[in-house]
This record gives structure tokens, C-alpha cells and sequence, in this order.
């Protein structure tokens, strides 16, 4: 089972969007997802059609331990599951930074349950911060991967999450942490913004950044206040298209 932290410590960048349509289009595929929502405002969770609070979050077994497996719920999409969030999540940051484990404590969490075989992989929606949540999903993943959006702020985000990345490598905490890939999202094709916003991460990141590019569209932002995926709210829409092809370009890169 591996472990795919989607993170930017920018706000409105598109990580729950790409954690809830990517983990949807790959369990369309047949693999078998979990998304670990560990953003204290819960959207992952509300976007799966679940009401933050009614089921065990993972806020109680990051303070008080026990076991991941019981804390997962599965969702209306075949293969498709969530560790769910609330907003208890918001007061963890406090308590988790006075403990000296508090940066591998969700790693320590996560290792017996990644060795079964609930799922193929776990997506990790991080909250829009560089706090101890955000580092501590650093520290517990395999992989990297950074929604970013195409306009000049989201260039500058990008340098401070890759330094992150790097930081976490040093440490020791996770040194085999990968920058697995970089999604341009929110890609407005009438502007030259965006084209150049991309062909400078193209530029610098030819390696990890995705082809595949998420447009604006509307339907993406409509779709969570339904409860459902963008496959389901609108599957012929742009973005719809988009995310089945970026499920498609993930499933290539991890063959």
C-alpha cells in the first residue's frame, strides 16, 4: 500500500478537488483507494457525502492511538474509502507539537496498516499549512504530490513546498520521501498566464509535472455541495475528462 501526500501549504489550490476526483476516477479503474482526510475544515469529507463528526476521525487515533483500520469507512463508490476528518483536527496542531514524536507520529500510526492489504493507496488531503499536520503527512508518505495553480503566487508556494519536501528528507524523519509529481490545476486557456505559469514549471520540473492539465471549471466547485465526484456530477464536463485522463497518466508513472 502506498502512501501519496497531496499538499501545498496555498489555500484554494485544488488539493481536495484532486484528492476526492483522482481517488474517484482510480477506484472507476478498479484500484482501491482510501483517502485520508487530515484537513481540520473536513472537505474531503463532506465532498464523499459524509457529515464531519459522525464517524471516529483520525484525531482520535493521532492523539490517542489504536487502530487505523477501524477508523475507515467506505463510500458510495466501489473502491473507494475515507478515513474521515472534523473539526477536533484543529486543536491536534497544539497537542501534537508538545510531544517529541509529534513530526513521525502519524508515520508510527500508519506503518502496521499500510502492510495489509486494505488498499492499493492512500491519499493524503493536507491542510493549507506548514504546520505540524502538513509535515507530519510528509513525514508518513511515500510520495509527494502538488496541485498548484496556474498564476504567478502559485510559483512562489511551489519553491516553499518543495523546500519543505527537502527539509523533511534531511531531518531523517522520511528521507525516502519522493517528489512524485506536480498537477497544474485551474488552467485558464483564454489567458497567457497560465500557459506561461506552465511552461516554467515545465521548465524547472520536467520530470514530475503531469501533462495532464486541470481547466477551470465550474462544475469542479459545484460537485463537493452534492456530495459527489465530478464523475458523478458531471462526467462528460471538462474536468471530469481531465481527471479520468490524469488517472489515467498516475496509473502509467506507477505500473
Amino acid at each position: 500500500m502506498k502512501t501519496i501526500a497531496i499538499a501545498n501549504q496555498k489555500g484554494g489550490v485544488g488539493k481536495t478537488t484532486t484528492s476526492v476526483n483522482l481517488g474517484a476516477c482510480l477506484a472507476e479503474k478498479g484500484t482501491r483507494v482510501i483517502i485520508l482526510d487530515l484537513d481540520p475544515q473536513a472537505n474531503s469529507t463532506s465532498a464523499l457525502d459524509f457529515s464531519p463528526g459522525d464517524h471516529p476521525s483520525i484525531y482520535q487515533s493521532l492523539i490517542g492511538g489504536g487502530n487505523v483500520s477501524d477508523l475507515v469507512v467506505a463510500t458510495k463508490y466501489p473502491n473507494l474509502s475515507l478515513i474521515p476528518c472534523d473539526m477536533d483536527l484543529a486543536g491536534c496542531e497544539i497537542e501534537m507539537a508538545r510531544e517529541d514524536d509529534h513530526l513521525v507520529r502519524l508515520s508510527n500510526l500508519l506503518a502496521e496498516f499500510k502492510q495489509t492489504d486494505a488498499a492499493d493507496y492512500i491519499l493524503i488531503d493536507c491542510p493549507p499549512s506548514l504546520g505540524v499536520l502538513m509535515t507530519s503527512a510528509l513525514a508518513a508518505a511515500d510520495e509527494l504530490i502538488v496541485p498548484l495553480q496556474c498564476e504567478y503566487f502559485g510559483l512562489e508556494g511551489l519553491s516553499k513546498i518543495v523546500g519543505v519536501h527537502q527539509q523533511i528528507r534531511d531531518s531523517g524523519a522520511n528521507p525516502d520521501v519522493v517528489l512524485e509529481g506536480i498537477i497544474m490545476t485551474m488552467a485558464d486557456s483564454r489567458t497567457n498566464l497560465s500557459a506561461m505559469v506552465i511552461n516554467d514549471v515545465r521548465e524547472y520540473f520536467p520530470e514530475v509535472i503531469y501533462d495532464t492539465i486541470i481547466p477551470r471549471n465550474i462544475r469542479l466547485g459545484e460537485a463537493p455541495s452534492y456530495g459527489q465526484s465530478i464523475i458523478d456530477y458531471a462526467p462528460t464536463c471538462s474536468g471530469a475528462v481531465a481527471y479520468r485522463a490524469l488517472a489515467e497518466e498516475f496509473l502509467v508513472r506507477h505500473a
